[in-house]
C-alpha cells in the first residue's frame, strides 16, 4: 500500500499512522491511535521492569588466618548467595606484617575457588587493591 492511501485511511479513521519497523523492505507502518500506543508501550515497559531481576554483589570479607570451621560457615553464606543468583566478592584483607606473605592470600583465594567451583565461575581474576585481595564469583 502506498504512503498516501495509508495516510488516507488513517485520517478517515481519526486515527495515526505509526512507522513501526523503517529499515524492512517495504518499511512496516500501524494505523493506531498514538496515545493508546505509547500508553501500551509504556505498560509494557514498566512490567519488564518488574520482572527483571537485579543481580546484587554481595561481599564476603575474611582474614588470612581465618579458622577452618569460620571458612566452612562463610563458604555456606557464600553458596546461599549464589544460589539466589547474587554474584560475590570474596576479599581477603591483611594486616600488618601479612602483606609480606600475599602468596598465602592467593593460595586461599584458589583453594575457596576451588572449592565453590561445581557451583560458581571465576567472574574476576584475584587483585590486590591496597591491603585487600579480592575476587568476584557468580553462579553457573
Amino acid at each position: 500500500m502506498s504512503l498516501s492511501d495509508a495516510l488516507k485511511i488513517a485520517e478517515e479513521s481519526g486515527v495515526d499512522l505509526i512507522e513501526i519497523s523503517p529499515n524492512a523492505s517495504p518499511p512496516v507502518a500501524k494505523v493506531v491511535d498514538w496515545g493508546k500506543f505509547q500508553y501500551q508501550k509504556m505498560k509494557e515497559q514498566q512490567k519488564n521492569r518488574k520482572n527483571a531481576k537485579t543481580v546484587e554483589l554481595k561481599q564476603m570479607r575474611m582474614s588470612l588466618k581465618i579458622g577452618a570451621n569460620d571458612l566452612e560457615i562463610k563458604l555456606r553464606k557464600i553458596r546461599e548467595f549464589l544460589s539466589v543468583g547474587h554474584k560475590v566478592k570474596i576479599l581477603i584483607f591483611f594486616r600488618g606484617r601479612e602483606m609480606a606473605h600475599q602468596e598465602l592470600g592467593y593460595e586461599m583465594i584458589n583453594r575457596i575457588a576451588s572449592q565453590l567451583e561445581e557451583i560458581a565461575i571465576v567472574e574476576q581474576k584475584p587483585q590486590m587493591a591496597g591491603r585487600n585481595l579480592s575476587i568476584v564469583i557468580r553462579s553457573k
